[in-house]
């Protein structure tokens, strides 16, 4: 990961800065600082794909499903911790057709999208910021339904918003349906999200 040379002290400083300038790639706003992100690995990129094919046979609308390409505007709980994240997919609300036109980033002001999935990255440093950091922000942030995918386990984790704070609706694998609450139409099995 390379980092810019310019510095924010404002989220809005840096959303004004990345209309104006041809960023290329995808940056995490970190303390100030531009951080930016490796690309998607294959894995992430095909489970996200498998995702969504799910999502429009249960007639979830395809311009509400985002892999990998929508940012989300996430309140900073620690430092260190980014002022915004790049999901591997995140489904929409009707309301934010309108409000993403211009740019797909979802700001504080805005609704929450209705899901939030994350593949976990290998090491422990990943891990601890998918399953600790990143939940904790979405919650924050009202998000319904966060999945995190771990390719190792090949399991899939669906917790749920309850009063602030997610519930653990189930770990799911192999041959089980993944069980989402936002999404009940959803058939999907876990083995489906890793086939080539």
């Amino acid at each position: 990961m390379t980092q810019a040379r310019v510095r924010f002290a404002t989220f809005e400083d840096y959303l004004a800065y990345s209309d104006t300038t041809s960023l290329e790639g995808r940056y995490e706003l970190i303390d100030g600082a531009l951080v930016e992100l490796p690309p998607e690995s294959r894995l992430n990129s095909t489970i996200a794909v498998q995702i969504l094919l799910a999502l429009l046979a249960a007639r979830v609308s395809v311009d509400l499903v985002h892999p990998g390409k929508c940012e989300v505007q996430v309140p900073v709980l620690r430092s260190g911790d980014a002022a915004n994240r790049y999901p591997d997919l995140v489904v929409l609300r009707p309301e934010h057709l309108d409000l993403t036109q211009r740019r797909l980033t979802l700001t504080l002001d805005m609704p929450p999208p209705r899901l939030i999935v994350e593949v976990l990255s290998p090491g422990k440093t990943n891990r601890d910021r998918d399953l600790v950091h990143k939940r904790a922000q979405y919650a924050a942030i009202g998000v319904p339904e966060y999945w995190w995918i771990d390719p190792v386990a090949q399991t899939v984790t669906v917790l749920t918003l309850v009063d602030n704070r997610y519930e653990d609706r189930g770990t799911f694998h192999g041959q089980d349906s993944v069980n989402s609450a936002e999404f009940a139409g959803l058939t999907l099995t876990v083995a489906q999200m890793f086939e080539p």
